[in-house]
């Protein structure tokens, strides 16, 4: 379930996240940032989004806000952001999102309760650091944030449920070194994305080193930084490279996949791992090939 249930709730709340269990998903994705009191909290954008984001007097916000690393925990419940403000590309684009007015961004340890709280002792969490190469003002630097982010997952007896996801793959790094038991999952977009794309000629600064001119293809890549799992946008996906991928030993899970067509695209080349804005969907089409679903667990945040 893509920051929960995206498609259908406010993206990274608690609404999102109780939808998605009561629908039945093996694994809540989700992204995260730090506060300036070191809070980690859950949130796409390192910095507020307007798309979403309204202030304490309920109004929008004109421009993008402030960066998350540079509110307190108490500033940053100050916002609003339980509907997509209207007439937005955004908003046209989640046509079935139910808006939760009065939803404040969560603190991850407020998911990890509300799991604990709902009794699903299977269903996995899938955290993505929201950390920028290009901007490294903008949050923590990728060893302390990745520290904070591993400190909490293990205060709260989680380390056996999640997995640690980035773009920016020194992170990754950062995670393999303190904490090797928690799986890494190496985020790639290709060519359609050139500003973070994992296979520029030149190099790319989100790959930590590792760089496609030296390995010659992302599959490769992920390996050598000592990856197991590979999370590409779907649409860079090749039966090639997919088999490539395993033939390495690397588990393929893809990124966003929403529309009926694509889901049996992907399921028909045999990827391990669908993350999807609508995971009412997938789980129709998975129902209607026979393929075996995960439980659901009816609850509210």
């Amino acid at each position: 379930g893509h920051r929960g249930a995206r498609g259908l709730a406010p993206e990274n709340t608690l609404p999102a996240f109780a939808l998605a269990l009561s629908l039945g998903v093996t694994t809540l994705e989700l992204d995260t940032g730090i506060t300036k009191d070191g809070v980690v909290v859950i949130g796409h954008n390192a910095s507020l989004n307007p798309d979403i984001t309204r202030d304490k007097d309920g109004k929008w916000l004109l421009k993008t806000g402030p960066a998350i690393h540079s509110l307190t925990f108490g500033e940053l419940q100050q916002y609003d952001v339980g509907r997509l403000k209207p007439n937005t590309k955004y908003a046209t684009s989640f046509p079935e999102q139910k808006a939760v007015d009065g939803t404040r961004i969560p603190r991850l340890a407020d998911l990890f309760a509300l799991v604990k709280k709902s009794g699903n002792e299977q269903v996995r969490f899938n955290i993505e650091t929201k950390i920028s190469p290009l901007k490294p003002n903008e949050t923590l630097d990728p060893e302390n944030f990745a520290k904070m982010l591993v400190e909490l997952i293990q205060k709260e007896g989680m380390g056996a449920r999640v997995s640690i996801q980035s773009f920016d793959w020194r992170t990754l790094q950062v995670v393999q070194k303190i904490a090797p038991e928690i799986p890494t999952v190496y985020l790639s977009v290709q060519r359609s994305f050139d500003n973070i794309a994992a296979d520029k000629p030149e190099g790319s600064p989100w790959t930590a080193g590792f760089q496609y001119k030296d390995h010659g293809s992302v599959p490769r890549m992920v390996k050598a930084a000592g990856g197991r799992i590979w999370s590409p946008l779907f649409a860079d996906v090749t039966e090639a490279n997919l088999k490539e991928a395993h033939d390495l030993g690397i588990t393929v899970v893809v990124w966003t996949v929403n529309r009926p067509a694509q889901i049996k695209e992907m399921l028909d080349l045999g990827v391990d791992g669908l993350i999807s804005d609508r995971p009412d969907l997938i789980r129709q089409i998975m129902e209607e090939r026979g393929m075996p679903l995960p439980s659901s667990t009816p609850m509210k945040p």
